[in-house]
């Protein structure tokens, strides 16, 4: 067979010999489906750590700071964050657009690298999706709590009511609305979806233990899972279609936000750039942020042969790549501004640039445009350290540009009798912070009480699942 094989090549390559690029090691040093099985259960079949107590305690502190704010806010009135004439919007929406953006490299890494057949994904995938749920949780906050009278907030939703008062379908941010929690619901089912055959590894495995309570609670929710042929097949199909309905959400939620600004006609606001412009930058500050929780978790659990240096290469190239689209979005925002010869646009941006405002302009392009360049570098992309402490930047970055973007669009509008400068009270502070908490909160439980990575996924990218070669090649 392998005679016939070599005499169907083409006989140039027989005097060409054309090098063979090995393909990149996923899970390294050729482990075993049982480690893997091991490894990943035994995070949460294992005494939970002190650490883990510790980081618990001070989320639940910080997350404290939430609802104390939220809670002298629905008794106050909305008057105690620092909103004023004419910036009427602040930090209630900079952190909810922040948030969002946070959420979205959970579903792009599930979903668009799903579809691209993208196996690095295998090993990030499951956190990431978790974040990018409790990014959507922390973000409904600021929406929810900024009409002010909270009770009210249902009538956000077309429901039938006897007064007749529909909601305004042209407003952005009744699509919000809709974006938003569909994005949310979607999310949610993907990542459930994924949970299901790794439940029933550790039910079964609580069973065998003896602990019949853990044993009946992760059984309870994988659903009869019992691994047959059926099974895989509808979950396949059903992970499929998931991935396909996700894909465009990707996209168009990050473009409805961005539309609160776009079909206004306010300067540094109207503007067609803004939708492929804010997805880039929410793709580049979720991949900061998955850079920031995955590095730790590698550290802390020993997961370097399943997070491998090729996964930090492939996620700091990403960032490198989204980055450099928003830094190319900054200038052409200064080109058009210029270019379309509208005084008052021309103004925002020099405004922005040498105004009130300019230190944080200039902590934005430093962060965003600056910060992602240092990962042309491979000696940086190896330094785990650094990788991570650059991430956080991006994170930085991505928050300030959320802020300039609105604020300094509010602060000199069309009439100087009314420009005014911000700043955010003490409430709005300890909110936003607060937020961290909940953030915290939340990736600490599901760390510890749900498996961390695929592990079907998992093996089935490890060379040993290649039925159709020597356990040794990585072809």
């Amino acid at each position: 067979m392998a005679h016939v094989e070599q005499a169907a090549l083409p006989a140039i390559l027989g005097e060409v010999k054309p090098a063979v690029f090995p393909r990149a090691t996923l899970v390294a040093h050729n482990r075993s489906f049982s480690w893997i099985t091991d490894k990943i259960c035994g995070i949460i079949e294992g005494k939970t750590p002190t650490w883990w107590w510790w980081c618990f305690g001070v989320a639940c502190f910080v997350a404290s700071f939430t609802v104390a704010g939220l809670t002298y806010l629905v008794a106050t009135g909305v008057g105690v964050w620092g909103h004023a004439n004419p910036v009427n919007w602040a930090w209630d929406i900079v952190n909810f657009v922040f948030w969002i953006g946070i959420g979205h490299a959970g579903t792009l890494i599930s979903a668009i690298l799903c579809l691209l057949r993208q196996k690095w994904r295998t090993s990030i995938n499951r956190a990431a999706e978790a974040m990018t749920i409790f990014a959507v949780v922390c973000a409904a906050i600021f929406p929810v709590f900024h009409v002010g009278r909270i009770w009210y907030a249902w009538f956000l939703f077309p429901i039938p009511n006897y007064n007749n008062i529909w909601q305004n379908f042209r407003s952005p941010l009744e699509w919000d609305v809709f974006a938003v929690s569909t994005y949310g619901t979607v999310s949610v089912l993907f990542w459930y979806i994924g949970l299901i055959p790794d439940l029933a590894v550790l039910r079964d495995r609580f069973q065998a233990a003896g602990n019949k309570v853990r044993s009946f609670l992760y059984g309870l929710f994988a659903m009869g899972w019992r691994g047959s042929n059926r099974h895989w097949s509808n979950y396949e199909m059903a992970y499929l279609i998931l991935a396909g309905v996700s894909t465009p959400l990707v996209l168009s939620v990050h473009t409805i936000v961005s539309f609160d600004f776009a079909v206004s006609l306010l300067p540094g606001w109207h503007t067609t750039i803004f939708p492929p412009y804010f997805v880039a930058g929410a793709i580049f500050s979720g991949f900061g942020m998955v850079l920031t929780l995955m590095l730790p978790l590698r550290a802390v659990y020993h997961l370097e042969d399943l997070i491998t240096q090729y996964h930090i290469d492939c996620m700091c190239k990403i960032t490198l790549a989204t980055g450099t689209i928003v830094g190319y979005a900054y200038a052409m925002e200064f080109f058009i501004a210029w270019y379309g010869a509208n005084p008052n646009e021309g103004f925002t941006f020099v405004n922005r640039a040498f105004g009130l405002y300019a230190w944080a302009y200039w902590i934005m392009i430093s962060c965003n445009v600056i910060t992602p360049q240092f990962f042309w570098f491979k000696a940086v992309r190896e330094n785990t350290t650094m990788v991570w402490v650059l991430s956080i930047f991006v994170n930085v970055g991505m928050w300030f540009e959320r802020f300039v973007i609105i604020v300094t669009s509010l602060a000199r509008d069309f009439l100087p009798s009314s420009w005014g400068y911000y700043s955010p009270s003490i409430v709005e502070i300890f909110t936003f912070f607060g937020t961290f908490g909940v953030f915290s909160v939340l990736f600490l439980l599901f760390i510890r009480f749900l498996p961390i990575m695929p592990m079907a996924e998992l093996k089935a990218v490890t060379p040993q699942a290649n039925v159709h070669g020597d356990h040794d090649d990585h072809h």
